[in-house]
């Protein structure tokens, strides 16, 4: 029940009008289970709620209650009830268009205003009023204090600059820019998103501005941290999970039953999303995270310990997981990845190493590394032929591909040696391994998070290829915080990843996952950091396809139709192809997701990715529910 209206250069992102008197309201059934004591259903949702029409959605009508049982392989991991419960201010339905959820609606002007309009009556998940003021503590007391935010995101900042912030009244805010910021709002809809508001009724008790200076003092002492701002920082989780006094918008909030092996998550009782039957969502009372050892996990949901499960599963599981359904009455679903690649190769083309990165930044030499891959090996033997080769850098389901761009190379040794010869690596020891420039034999090491035994098999197979072109390949597990901590101190030569999360793009979305805005973009992680701290750490970019990346990247942010943004896609994608920035493998994979027989409205059909789609968040959890609660 969404609308667009554009008229005068003004474009409303808007639910039609509904109340809460529209249906006939009924109260949670299982409430007791995780709350006592709290006012009728009501006096807990918006006056004008979000209305969900379960039987449009092909959906069924549920019932209440019930304990979900889930695995993760880390206490971190507990974040991720953030990521599956997918409220957000905007955010994606299942055809990846943007839609208010969290907001009443938005009005964009020119594509550099935004209004932003809340739902009278909405309340944080302990029943304080979520109002503008949420929004001005963010941008007052927290983005622009720089003890608390010492460089403001990069999604607020055009050319440099942060937007004018303006309170309307109690359930309006504007942010305007002086050009366009078409990153705005798909940020809003992230898997991780910024949150732009925050609980400032909680929050203010430990700024100096607004608390208790001695309490903040005592605080501060029984926290063991230095001053106000990071016990504020510790308090201000809204992302990690790690604080159950924090309160939240999110379907499930943190419970104090939680700790390091399993973590309890109970419904917000203040939730704004509504059935046109009169529910109040989510339907299930609790979410059980129970953390364990990853390579245990497919074993143990074999073994019926989980009603929903994708974390930790990989598509060589489902010869395990398939002689389970009968018996433990689950369903094993494949679900296709949206990553550009099942797994991929990052060479750190701001390694340490002098030797390494100048071989690196040699395209010729990424382009025989990427034709001693055999791609349909990989396929054959790692995925059973289901999938499709694969460069890393978009799939056929966007509509930005071009096979011309996205194809990957055919396996071609003898093309590759070639190359190698071309570069200048024409000496080799008695193993047949070429020599670097300063008489080391060509090794490297290929580094992964140790959470997916396939990508080792991935490499142990790409070894004989790279064998033949006179590269030695030796993979080294790791863990993921270890590895990403190697890769920004520039430690890191190579590593193994997932593909790129959105491999479904289109011009809407930003691009910022292939271009060096952050740490995390593994081809570089100095020049990330050198963008995100604006200059103050890291390395400025200085290798010209790395450069026009950022140029492409700077010219989608600053576009004002649909046409700019989608030319700046493509030449983002143009430089990832003709570059091989990356070295793709295989597309197309499934993932396996358990699902319990008894839990509904989990669809059988969906894709698996991070963003956009927030995993299982695009399909809406809070509308899963068990058949048989009681």
């Amino acid at each position: 029940m969404i609308r667009f209206v554009v008229a005068l250069g003004l474009v409303v992102l808007a639910a039609l009008p509904v109340s809460a008197q529209t249906v006939q309201l009924v109260e949670t059934e299982t409430l007791s289970r995780t709350h006592t004591g709290l006012p009728p259903v009501a006096e807990r949702v918006p006056e004008e709620p979000y209305i969900v029409d379960l039987a449009a959605k092909g959906r069924k009508v549920g019932k209440h209650g019930g304990d979900l049982k889930t695995m993760i392989g880390r206490s971190k991991d507990v974040r991720l009830i953030n990521v599956w419960g997918y409220a957000r201010l905007v955010g994606y339905d299942e055809q990846y268009q943007l839609k208010p959820d969290i907001l009443r609606a938005v009005d964009e002007e020119e594509g550099r205003v935004f209004t932003l309009h809340l739902r009278k009556g909405h309340k944080w998940s302990n029943g304080e009023p979520f109002t503008s003021e949420d929004f001005r503590y963010w941008f007052e007391d927290i983005l622009t204090n720089t003890e608390l935010t010492p460089t403001p995101s990069p999604f607020m900042l055009v050319d440099g600059k942060l937007p004018t912030f303006e309170v309307v009244d109690e359930t309006t805010v504007r942010f305007a820019w002086d050009k366009p910021n078409p990153n705005f709002l798909p940020s809003l809809a992230q898997a991780r998103p910024p949150f732009i508001y925050r609980p400032a009724h909680y929050l203010k008790q430990f700024n100096p501005k607004y608390g208790d200076p001695e309490k903040i003092e005592e605080m501060v002492r029984e926290a063991k941290v230095r001053s106000w701002a990071p016990l504020h920082n510790l308090k201000d989780e809204m992302y990690d999970a790690s604080n159950p006094d924090l309160p939240s918008l999110q379907p499930w909030v943190l419970s104090a039953e939680t700790n390091d092996r399993r973590a309890v998550m109970v419904r917000n009782p203040y939730f704004h999303r509504v059935t046109t039957e009169g529910q109040q969502l989510p339907y299930i009372d609790r979410v059980i995270m129970n953390v364990v050892d990853g390579g245990l996990i497919a074993t143990k949901v074999q073994a019926g310990d989980a009603d929903l499960q994708a974390r930790g599963l990989v598509f060589a599981d489902l010869p395990v997981l398939k002689r389970g359904e009968k018996s433990r009455g689950y369903t094993a679903g494949l679900w296709p990845q949206a990553n550009a690649s099942a797994i991929a190769i990052y060479p750190n083309l701001t390694v340490n190493d002098p030797e390494l990165r100048t071989l690196f930044r040699d395209r010729r030499f990424r382009e025989a590394l990427s034709l001693g891959i055999d791609r349909e090996l990989l396929n054959r033997v790692l995925y059973f032929g289901l999938g499709q080769p694969s460069a890393n850098i978009v799939l056929p389901e966007s509509p930005l591909y071009s096979e011309a761009v996205a194809a990957p190379p055919p396996y071609d040794t003898d093309k590759g040696n070639k190359l190698l010869d071309e570069i200048g690596l024409t000496k080799r020891n008695a193993e047949g391994i070429r020599l670097l420039p300063d008489g080391r034999p060509l090794e490297l090491i290929i580094e992964t998070a140790g959470e997916d035994a396939i990508q080792i098999d991935a490499l142990e197979l790409i070894k004989d290829g790279w064998r033949e072109l006179g590269v030695a390949l030796f993979p080294r597990p790791s863990q993921r915080d270890v590895m990403r901590s190697r890769a920004f101190s520039g430690d890191l030569a190579m590593s193994v990843w997932l593909g790129y999360d959105n491999g479904i793009p289109s011009e809407t979305m930003p691009p910022v996952e292939r271009v060096p805005t952050s740490e995390q973009f593994l081809t570089g992680p100095a020049w990330g950091a050198w963008v995100t701290s604006g200059g103050q750490s890291g390395e400025k970019p200085d290798y010209e396809p790395v450069v026009k990346l950022l140029e492409a990247n700077n010219t989608w942010m600053t576009s004002e139709n649909a046409a700019e943004r989608e030319a700046a896609w493509m030449e983002i994608l143009r430089i990832h192809g003709e570059e091989v920035l990356t070295l793709g493998t295989v597309q197309g994979v499934v993932q396996p997701v358990v699902i319990s027989n008894s839990l509904k409205n989990v669809p059988m059909k969906a894709t698996y990715g991070w963003d956009p789609g927030a995993q299982f968040g695009i399909y809406r959890p809070d509308e899963f529910f068990f058949a048989d609660s009681e």
